[in-house]
């Protein structure tokens, strides 16, 4: 990958680390490239960061349903519903192509979903269980409501 998009991806890691998330897209830096990064690492393990270049979901089963937050919405979290099983084929940092399978509503499955979700311009209030108790969440810390435009109906 070129010089740009290894910066990209630093300043990616940096601002999901500084800002203690565990995934962070392209998008949501105001950068118009089709790359996710995420780390669901747990206090006690080392950082494990991995990047999603060009990704596509080929396999999506099961569902769960989850609290969920995203660093575009300081502080709100919702129930959403989530594949509870996903596979995913993407390139690395290096250009090599690569899948993962994340499995049992693990929070990998659930960010892999939630980061690829904003490549396609959809949010996790998109996919919330019930919209009038997200509206609440949201209104508490000034956030915009659900668009019932963009609601994603359930697949199973």
């Amino acid at each position: 990958m070129s010089k740009k998009i290894h910066e990209l991806v630093q300043d990616m890691l940096d601002t999901m680390y500084s800002q203690n998330g565990v995934g962070l897209a392209a998008p949501q830096i105001g950068e118009s490239y089709r790359i996710f990064v995420i780390d669901t690492s747990t206090n006690e393990e080392p950082l494990s960061p991995r990047v999603f270049i060009n990704p596509k979901i080929i396999k999506k089963s099961g569902n769960i349903v989850t609290q969920e937050g995203c660093l575009s919405f300081p502080e709100a979290f919702i129930d959403v519903k989530r594949y509870s099983d996903v596979t995913v084929k993407a390139l690395d940092i290096n250009g090599r192509p690569f899948i993962v399978e994340a499995k049992d509503g693990s929070l990998e499955a659930r960010a892999i979903q939630h980061e690829n979700d904003h490549l396609d311009g959809i949010l996790f209030v998109d996919h919330c269980v019930n919209r009038f108790e997200a509206d609440e969440t949201l209104k508490k810390y000034n956030l915009p409501p659900v668009d019932p435009e963009k609601l994603i109906e359930s697949e199973g």
